[in-house]
């Protein structure tokens, strides 16, 4: 489901059903490739403090980013 740029693969959050405290609707996130949690219609998501977590790929859409939002959040986290 995620897309990858330059090795690293973001979603749009779309939904925080369930998940409000810790999920923002609108925000892209970084994800790690988890075959395991995809196979059970997960998504591992890494939130602000690097952390990451497994949510439900329906609260998310994969997105390409241009090479220099990507350059950006590897500066950033």
């Amino acid at each position: 489901m995620p897309r990858q740029t330059n090795g690293n693969q973001f979603v749009l959050c779309v939904s925080n059903r369930g998940f409000p405290a810790s999920l923002l609707v609108r925000r892209i996130y970084r994800t790690k490739p988890d075959p395991s949690a995809a196979r059970r219609g997960l998504v591992r998501v890494i939130d602000e403090s690097g952390e990451d977590y497994l949510y439900p790929k329906k609260l998310f859409v994969a997105v390409e980013l241009p090479k220099e939002a990507g350059r950006a959040f590897r500066a950033a986290g």
